[in-house]
């Protein structure tokens, strides 16, 4: 049997290893970690130069235009009752005060917010308090505000009810409850003292439907693969992603085209149509109501498809059964892809079939590109010569009240 002193020696021998090996394996981690530390200080390769650009997956995950949201406005709180008891005073009377008012759920248009993708699908304000004794009222409930971006269109079924379309619009959407009375309310001569109270109102409760409609003065409008998103990128600085395949534009871009006196038009890339469209084929609902929106219309043809003058008939036969006079708004034909060899012999023959004047360009080599700003501009200046002329009222027609 081992005596206690060579059973403490083999324990202390195997310990100071244990801290031995424990402290090189610490001063090689500092030293891995210290050689990280350089390589990362002067190492320019890994080094973030800025936000990564989105993709258009991305994008289209994070840009939501419909939401369907229950909203509950908070409920008045019930009236108080209570009578005072106070020394010296044989008859106090009633004291119960008033119950607080529900909070309102509001809508307010926010240009920081660009998608509904950040709206829950319920949202609830907050309950009023009951009356308290020596006549204290209830607190009112807090307002839930819902912010939205600009050009949000509210429904309940089918009926529009809100339409907010400036920063800083507001709209009640519920409206909370009122609060209930208390007994001090129910005194009279014959009654005293009055044990009776009113119940708080029920705030209001209701599921709307949000869109979201791109607001823009023109829309470039044309089935897909016609070079809409490559003509957005000559007309501005936006960039939408451009490929060789259709329908890769799966949400509207919004670009801002400058002029030399300072105007600013802003032009909506938005998705390519299919024949059906109205009929909800291929998302055309989803993608349709953003042209409402747009005050212009810019049908973008590809002369590179036979018979490039049946796709405006289409185009507009698909606008019109959207809804009525939807087609008829100021618009403009710009005839795309005139750098390809078959271009020349089927602009020829599209501007034979269609009365309108046809704008022939390259999006892609940006030819002709200043000829349709100049159109642009005298479609947007003819649309916004009214509403920018201000209301003369005749002294006649004051009233001073």
């Amino acid at each position: 049997m081992a005596s206690p002193l060579a059973i403490g020696r083999f324990l202390f021998s195997r310990l100071a290893n244990q801290l031995a090996a424990a402290c090189q394996s610490g001063t090689r981690l500092a030293a891995r970690s210290a050689n990280q530390v350089d390589a990362c200080c002067y190492s320019t390769k890994n080094r973030p130069t800025g936000k990564p650009d989105l993709s258009e997956k991305q994008l289209t995950r994070r840009f939501v235009d419909w939401r369907r949201v229950r909203v509950a406005a908070g409920n008045g709180g019930s009236g108080g009752i209570s009578l005072r008891r106070e020394a010296h005073k044989e008859f106090g009377g009633p004291d119960g005060g008033d119950g607080g008012n529900g909070g309102h759920v509001i809508l307010e248009a926010d240009r920081h917010v660009k998608s509904l993708e950040p709206v829950r699908s319920q949202y609830k304000a907050q309950h009023g308090e009951p009356g308290r004794k020596n006549n204290s009222s209830g607190r009112n409930g807090n307002h839930t505000i819902i912010r939205v971006p600009i050009g949000t269109v509210v429904k309940e079924g089918k009926t529009v009810i809100a339409d907010l379309d400036s920063e800083g619009d507001q709209f009640i959407l519920a409206r909370g409850g009122q609060g209930g009375r208390g007994n001090r309310s129910f005194a009279t001569p014959l009654n005293r003292t009055p044990r009776i109270a009113e119940r708080g109102i029920q705030g209001q409760e209701l599921q709307v439907s949000m869109e979201l409609r791109t607001m823009a003065h023109a829309g470039l409008i044309g089935f897909p693969n016609a070079g809409k998103s490559t003509l957005l990128r000559a007309l501005s600085r936006a960039r939408p992603a451009v490929a060789a395949y259709p329908f890769t534009t799966l949400n509207p871009h919004v670009g801002m085209v400058e002029y030399n006196d300072l105007e600013q038009v802003a032009v909506a890339d938005l998705p390519g149509l299919i024949r059906g469209a109205h009929l909800n084929r291929g998302l055309g609902h989803s993608f349709l109501r953003h042209i409402e929106r747009c005050r212009c219309l810019l049908y973008v043809l590809d002369l590179s498809a036979q018979e490039p003058w049946t796709q405006l008939s289409d185009l507009q036969y698909e606008l019109e059964q959207y809804q009525e006079g939807l087609s008829q708004r100021p618009h403009a034909v710009v005839a795309n892809k005139i750098d390809l060899p078959e271009a020349a012999e089927n602009l020829r023959l599209l501007r034979e079939n269609v009365e309108l004047p046809v704008i022939d360009i390259s999006a892609h080599y940006q030819t002709n590109i200043d000829q349709l700003k100049v159109h642009l501009r005298e479609l947007y200046d003819k649309d916004m010569k009214d509403k920018l002329v201000p209301n003369v009222v005749k002294e006649e027609e004051k009233r001073i009240l």
